[in-house]
């Protein structure tokens, strides 16, 4: 149970922090508190980086059913510990997000629209505009390159007390990237939270933002397991 607590917490620190930088901090509409999407990225990074090193000896801090499942295709965490897991960053992404909407709706001109809370989406009217495709493609390539630094840098291979560090620079690239497209997922915990609670068009579109994570986490883990777990580290 402290694993599925510790789980929780990170999960619902990812999603509070970061979407609430997002909501809270991120629109340049606020005057000079506008973050922008360096702001957000950083936001979304930093706390991955402080709860590896919170909670990352208690459940190797994954919050992230993405993370989750590549891990268990890597024979890295057992069934019944991943289904777990996975409760419990779905049940902290949820709190997050009440908690969030909650302070959110304090504010005088705060208004429930189709993509609230941070939501992720795509197509018209939000951000970028991008389709389909476009959002689908980048969700699933960033998760994989995500994950692919995961399995290196806690593996034997890797430094362990660096791990959390090189993580949280790599979303923070991530970010960078993504926001425009989708608003950056790569984590189907993070979209499910602020979805349910949005409904709308981020509830429609939420199939993406679990599938396209997962199937890029699962493509990274066999990559992994296939290709790198066993080369020899160049000297």
């Amino acid at each position: 149970m402290k694993k599925y607590l510790a789980e929780l917490i990170g999960t619902f620190s990812l999603v509070f922090l970061g979407c609430g930088a997002a909501v809270i901090s991120g629109i340049s509409s606020t005057g000079p508190l506008g973050i922008g999407l360096l702001g957000i990225s950083f936001a979304f990074g930093l706390t991955v980086v402080v709860m590896a090193y919170a909670i990352g000896p208690i459940s190797g801090c994954h919050i992230n059913p993405a993370i989750t499942i590549a891990m268990l295709v890597a024979g890295k965490i057992k069934l019944n510990d991943a289904v777990g897991y996975i409760v419990a960053q779905l049940i902290g992404a949820t709190l997050a997000s009440s908690v969030l909407y909650i302070v959110q709706s304090g504010a005088p001109v705060f208004m429930m629209n189709e993509w609230a809370l941070g939501s992720n989406g795509w197509g018209q009217g939000y951000l970028g505009a991008y389709n389909t495709e476009s959002a689908f493609i980048t969700e699933a390539v960033m998760t994989f390159l995500f994950l692919l630094v995961i399995f290196h840098t806690t593996s034997k291979w890797g430094n362990s007390t660096m791990a959390g560090l090189a993580i949280g620079l790599t979303l923070i690239l991530i970010h960078l990237v993504a926001i425009p497209v989708t608003g950056t997922s790569v984590n189907p915990a993070r979209s499910f939270g602020p979805a349910i609670l949005a409904g709308g068009k981020a509830l429609q579109q939420l199939w993406l933002f679990i599938l396209a994570p997962i199937v890029g986490g699962v493509l990274a883990a066999l990559t992994w397991k296939g290709i790198f777990e066993d080369a020899v580290p160049a000297r």
